[in-house]
């Protein structure tokens, strides 16, 4: 084989590190963890990176695609977690940063005909590695949640406004991992009322009485997801933001809640 020049190991003169470098938007298929049926497939947006030492020109690009189809298709949140220690390995690195963003999929049955429909959730993984100092992985996943007004509830004798919110809930973990399915499920117990793909009448009717019944501030909502999360001991780390995309007014509703466990 012909002896090519290896211009990424050259020196530069600059003197200037580089925090992270890599590639990011790589659409790979992945499969996951399912609590209901073990695994699901889905595809993934991926981003790999490495610290770069002042003293290299640049990083050797392909080696990060050679450490992800190490993994083949499997990408669960033990898998995930060793992807950044292959990143060090390969690029002689001390610290790695790995994004892992997928739609993740579950069937809903309508709360009162029991009609089933198919929910889409925003899931993300997040790994920060250092040389010899252990990982750190992130979970996060975005719920989409109805809330109605307390204030408009208490004020109105005709109805109450409600809105559709999105609850962005990141957490780290404490020894044993969470199924995802058991997150979706703590964020939508304490909002007025969940979401479904699919409602005949009586579920619509149902959905509009049951958010009646259990008004919620924006504030309301991360308090209620950080007593529930405080409460599930299985935490060192966790962060709630809720967004209510507001139905009588022209801004958007927003709180967030932020807690170091242990």
């Amino acid at each position: 084989m012909q002896d090519l020049r290896d211009t990424q190991n050259e020196y530069d003169s600059r003197q200037i590190s580089i925090d992270r470098v890599g590639v990011k938007g790589i659409r790979y298929p992945i499969i996951v963890s399912d609590k209901e049926h073990r695994t699901q497939s889905t595809v993934a947006t991926i981003a790999l990176m490495v610290d770069l030492p002042e003293r290299y020109k640049g990083t050797h690009m392909s080696r990060f695609i050679e450490a992800l189809h190490e993994h083949r298709r499997y990408l669960d949140v033990r898998s995930a977690i060793r992807l950044p220690d292959r990143l060090l390995h390969k690029l002689s690195a001390q610290r790695a940063h790995v994004e892992i963003d997928f739609p993740f999929f579950r069937l809903k049955k309508a709360p009162v005909t029991g009609r089933e429909g198919m929910m889409d959730y925003d899931v993300r993984f997040v790994i920060d590695a250092e040389k010899d100092k252990g990982n750190t992985f992130t979970l996060t996943i975005k719920v989409p949640v109805t809330t109605l007004c307390p204030c408009s509830k208490a004020m109105s004798e005709r109805g109450a406004h409600n809105q559709r919110g999105i609850v962005t809930y990141s957490v780290q973990f404490a020894g044993r991992a969470v199924w995802i399915e058991d997150l979706i499920d703590l964020i939508e117990g304490c909002a007025s009322c969940q979401l479904y793909s699919l409602l005949k009448r009586p579920d619509e009717k149902f959905v509009t009485d049951h958010a009646y019944e259990h008004p919620a501030f924006v504030e309301d909502l991360v308090r209620n997801v950080a007593v529930a999360t405080e409460h599930y001991n299985a935490f060192k780390w966790y962060r709630v933001e809720a967004e209510n995309f507001e139905s009588i007014h022209n801004h958007n509703a927003y709180a967030c809640v932020e807690r170091t466990l242990r």
